[in-house]
């Protein structure tokens, strides 16, 4: 290659870097503005409809830290905090995760989840967070089986939620998990808190989350969340091994509730869930249907997808 070639590529390697940043930035920097305003229209509609109530999805854990352990902060925050007391989420569990799920310490987290009343869905069984899509058919049915079995021993059932690692599946991971009595559950808000590598905190923590809530509201006002126990479950997703998360957990259950008073949306009188079986039965009710179904999925995930 000639000097000049080399330039050439460099300067286009370059600018491609610089689109790439620019483009990231535009999109980030679209969740700084202010929501759309509430149409007289959907005002209307949305007093047709229930409350909602939001359920909160952990995914990744248990954490393997040995001091100030995330996954430990997070349930001593949902334990007690000043929105709502007593709070239960889902916790979608790497049991065999290398430092973590595999150890006595992990095993004994994920024990006090159960113990606390917080429900177990699945993650992974692998040593490291594969892709189900990327497995031998032949591993990924050896890894279900044994994540199954996991969690069964430690909740005394068998989970019936699956949360897919990257949230990628295909029809072929889809029939392995309904085959397994397992149920794929994305989300409607995302706190974008461990999806980026090397990121873990969030400058916009809270206008993510308004603007998430904003988009979300016309869905909820045409009626297209379907209604369990009364109540319109609204799926929020964390990570329960990121201490950025984990530190300010209590700020982002005020952030969900002051942001759903911001653009109207009714809450339930406890805003959260605080029953395992009630957590079940709503996130079964936001469950994929379809293996060929395209994710819906909230920020940066949908643009990746996209």
């Amino acid at each position: 290659m000639s000097m000049l070639q080399q330039t050439i590529t460099a300067v286009r390697q370059r600018t491609h870097s610089a689109l790439s940043i620019s483009a990231l930035a535009v999109l980030l920097a679209g969740c700084a503005a202010a929501p759309p305003p509430l149409s007289p229209q959907t005002e209307a509609l949305l007093k047709a409809q229930p409350p909602i109530r939001f359920l909160l999805t952990f995914d990744d854990g248990p954490s393997r830290d040995k001091t100030d352990n995330p996954t430990l902060s997070i349930l001593h925050t949902l334990a007690d905090n000043p929105q709502e007391n007593g709070i239960k989420a889902l916790f979608f569990v790497q049991t065999r995760s290398w430092g973590a799920g595999d150890t006595v310490a992990g095993q004994e987290i994920m024990r006090q989840e159960v113990a606390q009343g917080q429900l177990l869905g699945f993650h992974t069984a692998t040593p490291f967070h594969s892709n189900h899509r990327f497995l031998k058919p032949e591993v990924l049915e050896q890894s279900l089986n044994e994540g199954i079995s996991d969690i069964t021993a430690l909740q005394g059932e068998p989970p019936k939620l699956v949360r897919p690692p990257f949230w990628n599946y295909d029809l072929r991971t889809f029939n392995a998990y309904q085959q397994h009595g397992m149920h794929i559950l994305l989300t409607d808000l995302s706190a974008n808190d461990g999806k980026i590598y090397g990121i873990k905190g969030s400058l916009r923590r809270r206008s993510n989350l308004l603007h998430e809530l904003a988009d979300l509201r016309e869905h909820i006002a045409q009626g297209k969340l379907p209604v369990v126990d009364g109540n319109i479950p609204v799926l929020v997703a964390f990570h329960d091994i990121n201490s950025y998360t984990a530190d300010h957990m209590a700020e982002y259950l005020e952030i969900l509730t002051t942001s759903a008073r911001e653009v109207h949306l009714q809450t339930a009188a406890k805003p959260f869930y605080d029953d395992r079986r009630a957590v079940e039965r709503a996130a079964l009710g936001r469950s994929v249907q379809d293996g060929t179904q395209i994710p819906e999925l909230p920020g940066l995930w949908k643009w990746i997808w996209e």
